[in-house]
């Protein structure tokens, strides 16, 4: 998946000269985290997906982040671009050169300017421009993919969760949060959601949202022709069933007590299962090993190599 908001910029492979040199200005730019960063791998690992649409159903009980989203957004007639956008934007700010990374980011603030209005709910006022909602945001996107990699089986070392937090600060800061808003460990990150419980509910925008993520609109031609759909709803529901058990229930996700070990265990097997399965298909199909995103960032690396051993040659 090539970002859309980073077609024309180089992401999607450098361009070269005749000569063999690179004319990619980032070539050999690592981007905000580089190749050796916990970053890269965990947004890259097989189960990333299911990630992302946990931090949206996750950030969706927001009551004021929700209803920016509802009101200024054509989610309800197309959470395809909704989750698109959203996927394209860890792309590039992940595994884009940093000029990439910084002139998403940008245009993304200029947006959240815009974006100001009252919840019909609460009656309070909300601008996503709030360092406070978009730390809300941050934190269920950095919770989502560490906690979905783990319960999946991706091997990360027991100082690997602490690195990655403390990675994402700069991802903070690109969209406007204060570096010493953003959660730099995982007991920070567990503090930063709890502080936020009190004023989190399921929201009619929110369980519609759920609604439209779990099973969302497509052409009957599609969904009848092609197993996308039920796939789909798989994987979001795995991704409802690996929330909190306290957002579960503000989700109204019925649980019992006496059921609730079983269920946890069932979803982590699948996710592993998940894990398993797209990481066997990745194998047997050597384009599917790296996503696009990756791929490109590697050859940008690559290109810088060369073209530093063509200069020695020289």
């Amino acid at each position: 998946m090539t970002p859309r908001a980073a077609r024309g910029t180089g992401l999607g492979g450098p361009a070269r000269r005749g000569d063999g040199a690179s004319r990619d200005p980032a070539a050999g730019d690592p981007g905000l985290f580089g190749p050796d960063s916990v970053t890269w791998r965990l947004h890259a690992d097989p189960v990333a997906g299911v990630a992302g649409l946990r931090a949206l159903l996750l950030q969706a009980l927001h009551p004021l982040a929700m209803a920016g989203v509802d009101q200024h957004s054509r989610f309800r007639v197309d959470p395809w671009g909704r989750l698109t956008t959203t996927a394209d934007f860890v792309a590039t700010t992940t595994f884009g050169s940093t000029a990439e990374a910084t002139a998403l980011a940008a245009r993304v603030r200029g947006v959240h300017r815009r974006v100001r209005g009252t919840d019909p709910e609460t009656g309070e006022d909300y601008a996503a421009s709030d360092p406070e909602l978009l730390r809300w945001v941050h934190c269920c996107l950095v919770d989502s993919f560490l906690t979905t990699a783990e319960r999946a089986g991706a091997p990360l070392a027991a100082e690997d969760g602490d690195a990655y937090v403390r990675e994402q600060v700069r991802a903070a800061e690109l969209v406007g949060i204060p570096a010493d808003r953003a959660p730099a460990s995982r007991a920070e990150l567990a503090r930063a959601l709890e502080s936020y419980r009190p004023a989190l509910r399921s929201s009619p925008a929110a369980r519609d949202a759920v609604a439209r993520v779990v099973a969302p609109p497509m052409p009957l031609v599609v969904a009848l022709a092609t197993p996308a759909l039920p796939l789909w709803a798989s994987m979001a529901g795995l991704a409802l069933a690996t929330l909190p058990p306290w957002a579960l229930r503000l989700y109204a996700v019925p649980r019992p007590a006496l059921l609730a070990r079983v269920s946890d265990a069932a979803t982590t097997t699948a996710l592993r299962a998940v894990r398993a399965g797209v990481g066997g298909l990745q194998v047997a199909v050597p384009a599917l090993r790296e996503p696009p995103p990756l791929r490109a960032a590697r050859e940008r690396l690559d290109d810088a190599v060369r073209d530093a051993e063509q200069r020695l040659r020289a």
